[in-house]
């Protein structure tokens, strides 16, 4: 049976999340808390009943040892995974290691927000949102999508804006709405997609 398997999670807690730190393409660890959420995230989605053909990753540690304990969790550590910088969450450029109340009193409220949530506006030496859709949509559809459809049951463990990219492709959701998504630590989304890439069905496995 062709399933057309996708399933997105963002990395489980890292350690400059829970510092309220700007991490973007700094290389940090899971907190025991996010090593926890992608050992649930992984029960959870045993429980479902799941198998995977092939497994993509970013560049960076967090994502990356997130997908390695689903993977444990699941008793599937012969999945084949690829890793690629295309996948790297955003890049906040002069913000990257700055708490976030710190870089509020510096460039003040509304700016950091500005920089937070547009989806044009980059902080000074990085990328916008639409910046990072420009560089993950791409890898997404020319080289994940294809095995989506083709019948491969496929993981994604990445971050928080590059998954805001691949689900404004899939979902078909303007800037605007995309930016107002959240999407929460070690959270699978498990999606089934149509002949046509459009969704068939969608399930969040939120706790």
């Amino acid at each position: 049976m062709n399933e057309r398997l996708l399933v997105l999670v963002r990395h489980g807690q890292s350690e400059w999340n829970l510092k309220n730190l700007f991490t973007g393409w700094k290389d940090v660890d899971l907190t025991e808390a996010g090593v926890a959420e992608a050992r649930a995230a992984g029960r959870k989605l045993k429980a479902q009943g799941l198998g995977f053909d092939v497994a993509y990753t970013s560049a960076l540690k967090r994502a990356q040892r997130t997908l390695d304990l689903i993977l444990e969790e699941m008793g599937l550590t012969g999945v084949p995974i690829v890793r690629d910088q295309a996948l790297n969450e955003r890049d906040y450029g002069d913000l990257v290691g700055l708490n976030k109340d710190d870089a509020r009193k510096k460039w003040g409220e509304e700016q950091v927000l500005i920089w937070r949530r547009s989806y044009d506006v980059p902080p000074p030496g990085g990328e916008s949102l639409k910046d990072t859709v420009a560089r993950a949509l791409p890898y997404f559809v020319q080289e994940i999508l294809p095995r989506v459809l083709r019948g491969d049951r496929v993981l994604i463990s990445a971050h928080g804006n590059s998954l805001r990219a691949l689900i404004m492709a899939i979902e078909g959701m303007t800037g605007d709405e995309i930016v107002k998504l959240e999407l929460g630590t070690g959270v699978p989304m498990i999606y089934r997609l149509n002949a046509d890439s459009t969704v068939k069905s969608k399930l969040d496995l939120a706790a």
